[in-house]
């Protein structure tokens, strides 16, 4: 049952995620039933806009286990992986964006991305072994630049919703040779959000939420494990895995 905990967690997490764009969608549609005088009218004119970006964040790793092995000490082995929880991080950085035309922006965003992931290995030939199942807490510091295209509809009032889309290479800051699952040094993501312009007297608020997946496998198969390391059955029982965050930032401009 264990092994679809996972997946259980993913479609609950995206879920909220639908949910929360519904309740901006909906706040944005309530403010907006008359003319109102507008602040700073004259903001999205400018051709580069500079701001910084506070978030937080949940963090979630899909692995790829390889089933029963053979060692190679001639040791049979069948342990799973599963992170079975969104774990909290947060995340902090700079901005620029460039205007393209009325409805459309290119944004460069430096960021660094904290986070802990809490990893379980099950060993199915001993069971018995699962009633408390080695844990694993593998923090993680991102520093990477989040490239997007952002598509926004007309301003109304003080409030201007869109939709984004980008990639995002990352380095991998932390050093977790010692662990059973450790991360390769660079992943790239693919992301996807929506969020909404709000306009401030004194400066531009920018609440988005968006969902980045791991494109590339971000598990490092190339360790070198010797034979009697008692890691060597964990760190065999997985050949892939790809990173998830689903990114709660607000922008200030």
């Amino acid at each position: 049952m264990f092994f679809a905990s996972s997946g259980e967690q993913t479609w609950s997490a995206l879920a909220l995620t639908l949910a929360l764009i519904f309740s901006i969608f909906n706040l944005q549609s309530s403010y907006a039933q008359e003319a109102r005088v507008q602040n700073r009218p004259y903001t999205d004119l400018r051709p580069l806009h500079f701001g910084i970006v506070v978030g937080a964040n949940l963090q979630e790793t899909e692995f790829r286990n390889v089933g029963p092995i053979t060692l190679r000490t001639g040791e049979k082995s069948e342990i799973y992986c599963d992170q079975d929880s969104w774990d909290m991080g947060f995340n902090v950085g700079v901005l620029l964006e460039a205007r393209i035309s009325q409805y459309l922006a290119f944004r460069a965003a430096p960021q660094l991305y904290f986070g802990t992931h809490n990893f379980r290995f099950y060993n199915k030939l001993h069971p018995e072994d699962n009633v408390e199942p080695k844990k694993q807490a593998l923090k993680t510091v991102y520093v990477g630049a989040n490239f997007d295209l952002i598509f926004a509809a007309q301003r109304w009032n003080n409030h201007r919703p869109y939709i984004m889309a980008g990639i995002a290479p990352m380095i991998n800051l932390t050093n977790n040779t010692n662990e059973y699952i450790q991360f390769k040094k660079s992943e790239v993501f693919v992301e996807v959000g929506l969020g909404c312009d709000l306009y401030l007297p004194y400066f531009k608020l920018r609440p988005e939420l968006k969902f980045m997946y791991g494109l590339t496998n971000a598990y490092n198969t190339k360790r070198d494990i010797k034979d009697d390391n008692p890691i060597l059955p964990y760190a065999s029982a997985v050949d892939r895995a790809n990173n998830k965050m689903i990114v709660l930032s607000f922008y200030f401009e």
